[in-house]
């Protein structure tokens, strides 16, 4: 069998090789399992310093699991960076403004996913072992180990990170910071108004459950560029579905970026506007992509009835505004998830 020509000397032929030309599918793994390394030499020796080898509790306040949870996000954030810079210089692309957006968004889930995750887990194992703690040693080790495993894992996420893979952080972003905002409100009863009510207290919920909106938005942005790329004689309507799609992921962004409690008018304006959107994605959606599967079209047209149902019993009295929301968040989130499976099925099938 003839070996593959090497990449650098077909394009790079006269202006000498670059390093990154050179980095293979064996060396992107050594990476991951340096940067895994190095984090748990980090999150060891912080470990020590915070701890000042005593013993902890698992969760709560002063705990291992919140220590192993920050350090985690931390961790998260450069080699989610490291890894997509590395992609790019390997496939010789120039970013752009919106590429190291995309880059940011990603870490930031990335990091939120790594702090969330850490931390109920450790909520599960506290109730499991009530009234434990954990000795000196077994703090160091736990703090490596819990960073070592999130950088590893993040930085080979994000290496090889495609619109299936960014849809499934997408759904874990957002359904894990929504939950986590949920159970650390200070105020029970937010569900007797609306979902948004969750971001209007004062204190680190609110700002999470913002937050999660906010880069959620990104992440929908960038589901709409990787997703949909205008080739051809279907560029036009590709470009439409890009369009609606980005319009989409800009409108969840401002629901976070303008509370309703100070910005009612501008909240309630863009929440409906993400619903017009949807909805003139779906009904146009067989127009300007029809090679998509007949029963996902389908699913589409039923998911917006069962939007406008719901819609029609609020207003009735029937549901509560925190249930219509909460439904069609699921429904419309679902929905994206399934667009990016059946687009990649399609792009596959095409010649």
């Amino acid at each position: 069998m003839s070996r593959q020509p090497d990449v650098a000397l077909t394009r790079d032929a006269g202006r000498g090789i670059r390093w990154t030309d050179r980095v293979g599918a064996r060396d992107l793994e050594s990476l991951a399992l340096l940067a895994g390394a190095v984090a748990f030499v980090v999150g060891a020796t912080a470990a020590l310093i915070a701890f000042r080898f005593a013993s902890a509790p698992i969760a709560g306040p002063d705990s291992i699991g919140q220590f192993a949870a920050l350090a985690s996000a931390l961790v998260a954030l450069p080699c989610v960076a490291a890894a997509r810079y590395l992609v790019s210089a390997r496939a010789g692309e120039r970013l752009r403004l919106l590429d190291h957006l995309d880059i940011a968004a990603l870490a930031i889930a990335h990091a939120i996913v790594a702090l969330l995750g850490w931390t109920l887990l450790a909520a599960i194992l506290a109730e499991a072992f009530l009234g434990a703690v954990v000795f000196p040693l077994a703090v160091i080790a736990l703090a490596g180990v819990a960073t070592a495993v999130t950088a590893y894992v993040s930085f080979s996420s994000a290496i090889a990170m495609d619109s299936r893979r960014l849809a499934l952080l997408f759904a874990a972003f957002f359904v894990l910071g929504v939950l986590a905002a949920m159970l650390s409100t200070s105020d029970p009863d937010w569900w007797k108004d609306n979902l948004s009510a969750l971001g209007v207290t004062t204190n680190v919920s609110a700002r999470a459950f913002n937050l999660t909106l906010i880069v959620s938005g990104f992440l929908v942005t960038s589901l709409a560029r990787s997703a949909t790329k205008p080739t051809g004689t279907d560029a036009p309507g590709l470009l439409s579905v890009r369009t609606c799609l980005v319009v989409l992921g800009i409108f969840l962004a401002l629901v976070g970026a303008f509370p309703v409690d100070v910005f009612f008018v501008i909240h309630v304006g863009v929440s409906i506007g993400m619903v017009v959107a949807f909805g003139v994605l779906v009904t146009r959606l067989p127009r300007w992509m029809p090679g998509l599967p007949r029963p996902f079209i389908v699913l589409g047209w039923l998911f917006l009835a069962l939007m406008i149902l719901f819609g029609v019993f609020y207003g009735i009295g029937y549901y509560t505004l925190t249930a219509v929301e909460l439904i069609g968040g699921v429904l419309v989130f679902t929905w994206v998830i399934l667009f990016i499976r059946n687009t990649a099925a399609l792009e596959a099938d095409t010649p």
